[in-house]
């Protein structure tokens, strides 16, 4: 497959020469005290910072995006074809949010190498993700898609990206939507799933823990901003054991998957067909 413009990792955030760069709008949602029953969305206010608040709250998220055009090399295989007849490789980026997996590969790849669908439940996420990857990549094959992935019939593809999305869904439907994605892979693709863990050992956890709510605090969080944000988040964000994510991907058939990065609590999981 050919390829493009090299990408750098620059502050935990991937940088690509293609992209063009607009002023990151400041996370500061959680400098007031808020309702404690107040739940966390991804509405229009998330959507504004989410760039900000990414970088300077998932440790390691930049690596895990600069390693996917590397994954992407090995696995996709133009095993499919898209509505011209074309060879193409199909990727699913589910949970896409502001499209910065998508990017991360589009940046990497020529045109007509790679189809990617892009797909989110929140229209925030998808109105903004579509504007700048027509900005910055006009002439890719991108369609950027408003639906629950547990409501969408996936086609044959190469390549499913599943970044830190699995948490957020019911735990009761998480088997199901990697039965899909296992079921939608072609033989040889490959299934990349980054989510944040905790540890079943409670003084493990515990470290692990207050590790990362250093690391926010070395980027800029307040006692108030940390707090709020992880009470908007309870019963929202429920995070599995690493353990538990293993076990799931055996049980839906994957024999194959490793840990291939770990920065904390994050860990992201490779998965072959």
């Amino acid at each position: 497959m050919s390829h493009t413009k090299p990408t750098t990792v620059v502050n935990n955030t991937v940088k690509n020469d293609t992209v063009k760069n607009d002023i990151i709008k400041h996370d500061t949602l959680f400098t007031t005290p808020l309702d404690k029953a107040a739940r966390f969305s991804f509405d229009e206010q998330v959507v504004a910072c989410f760039p900000d608040m990414i970088r300077r709250s998932v440790p390691g998220y930049g690596q895990v995006l600069a390693m996917l055009p590397i994954f992407a090399r090995r696995h996709c295989k133009y095993r499919q074809q898209d509505n011209n007849g074309q060879r193409v490789s199909r990727v699913y980026d589910l949970g896409c949010s502001l499209g910065a997996a998508s990017m991360a590969l589009a940046g990497e790849f020529e045109p007509q190498d790679l189809q990617i669908k892009a797909i989110d439940i929140s229209p925030a996420m998808t109105t903004e993700a579509s504007a700048l990857l027509t900005e910055n990549y006009p002439a890719h094959n991108i369609e950027v898609i408003t639906a629950d992935i547990r409501d969408v019939e996936l086609e044959l593809c190469d390549m499913v990206i599943l970044n830190l999305t699995l948490q957020f869904l019911p735990a009761a439907d998480r088997v199901a939507v990697l039965e899909k994605i296992y079921a939608a892979l072609s033989g040889g693709g490959i299934l990349v799933l980054t989510e944040k863990t905790h540890a079943f050992d409670e003084q493990y956890d515990a470290w692990l823990v207050e590790r990362y709510y250093d690391f926010k605090r070395a980027n800029g969080y307040t006692e108030m901003e940390i707090s709020g944000k992880r009470n908007a988040l309870e019963n929202v964000l429920i995070t599995d054991t690493l353990d538990e994510h293993h076990a799931r991907l055996a049980q839906v058939s994957f024999q194959r998957h490793l840990t291939w990065f770990q920065f904390l609590n994050f860990v992201s999981i490779v998965a072959f067909k």
